[in-house]
């Protein structure tokens, strides 16, 4: 188990931006394809503004974020504090265009 504060930063991370995507690398130097994918779908719904979590850099967010949605996979999207998923569920949600309610219900 990492330590407590690793949960907390996480959580501060999710709630304090409206989109977060921990992913490998930079969106605009991704490190593997899946968080290239996640970078493109939410280009492609017009959010250029999210915040990005480059789990490479550092390594306790990169365990603690599997951990914090349960989920064992980068890239992670959250949309409003809430795990959304990964890079396939934001693709399947892109082309059903559940994933751009999503996020333009937010911008309101």
């Amino acid at each position: 188990m990492e330590p407590m504060d690793t949960q907390q930063r996480i959580k501060e991370q999710v709630t304090g931006n409206r989109v977060v995507l921990y992913m490998k690398g930079t969106p605009q130097g991704p490190q593997c394809g899946f968080s290239a994918l996640a970078v493109q779908v939410l280009n492609a719904c017009g959010v250029q503004d999210f915040a990005a979590i480059n789990v490479l850099a550092d390594p306790e967010i990169r365990e603690g974020i599997k951990h914090y949605a349960n989920w064992p996979t980068i890239p992670q999207l959250y949309i409003n504090g809430e795990f959304v998923g990964g890079s396939d569920i934001m693709r399947e949600m892109y082309q059903s265009g559940e994933l751009q309610k999503l996020l333009e219900t937010e911008k309101a």
